[in-house]
């Protein structure tokens, strides 16, 4: 937690001077996002039971270099998982299997590149790509329990989404948009297998631009 709160209390202290040089190039969202998550592993015997429900929250800066063309970042906190089974099929086909469910908590450290068109109607469209690298500040399981012995402390994956701003007056509008992210790196680290599981999320974005 007192992590959480230095890495918070530092990225608020740098964006506050960003705003205060560049007031006119930057713009600040608050996004609340809803998700569904799910956990790919590439190794028999390790299965993907199903997806898990999950939301991600927090602020974003775009800062633009261009009329429609802005360097992207934040940081929000992503809560995730998914749900696994574990099982040593390749030596006995009845061999039990064992199911766990992957509760996930992450600082998410987003960076790409984001597209506006040109306004019409008070709407215009957007489109952004790049990386999400994570850390992970809680992992527990469906009892319950820390298993954060079996969880990576870092994930990196790229993003790729697009959706709709919509003006409600002055420099205020409305985000709706459906961002697609795609792990790259290997998030578990289950003693007596030697997968590699990358997570994997649908993201509804909802966020509000000062």
């Amino acid at each position: 937690m007192k992590k959480l709160i230095l890495t918070a209390g530092l990225f608020l202290l740098v964006l506050t001077q960003l705003i205060a040089q560049e007031a006119k190039s930057i713009r600040l969202s608050f996004v609340a996002e809803p998700q569904i998550s799910w956990m790919k592993p590439d190794m028999d015997g390790v299965e993907s039971r199903s997806s898990m429900a999950g939301y991600n929250f927090g602020v974003v800066l775009d800062r633009f270099f261009a009329e429609n063309y802005a360097i992207s970042t934040g940081l929000t906190i992503n809560r995730t998982g998914g749900k696994l089974s574990y099982s040593d099929n390749t030596t006995n086909e009845d061999a039990p299997v064992d199911n766990k469910d992957y509760k996930l908590r992450y600082i998410e450290i987003p960076f790409g590149l984001k597209l506006r068109s040109n306004e019409f109607r008070r709407s215009c469209f957007y489109g952004r790509f790049g990386l999400t690298p994570q850390i992970n500040i809680s992992a527990r399981d469906g009892d319950d329990n820390s298993i954060g012995d079996e969880v990576k402390l870092f994930e990196l994956g790229y993003h790729l989404g697009a959706g709709l701003e919509y003006s409600i007056g002055g420099s205020n509008a409305l985000m709706f948009g459906l961002v697609y992210h795609n792990g790259f790196t290997d998030i578990t680290d289950e003693p007596g297998y030697d997968d590699k599981t990358v997570l994997n999320r649908l993201v509804f974005e909802i966020g509000f631009i000062f």
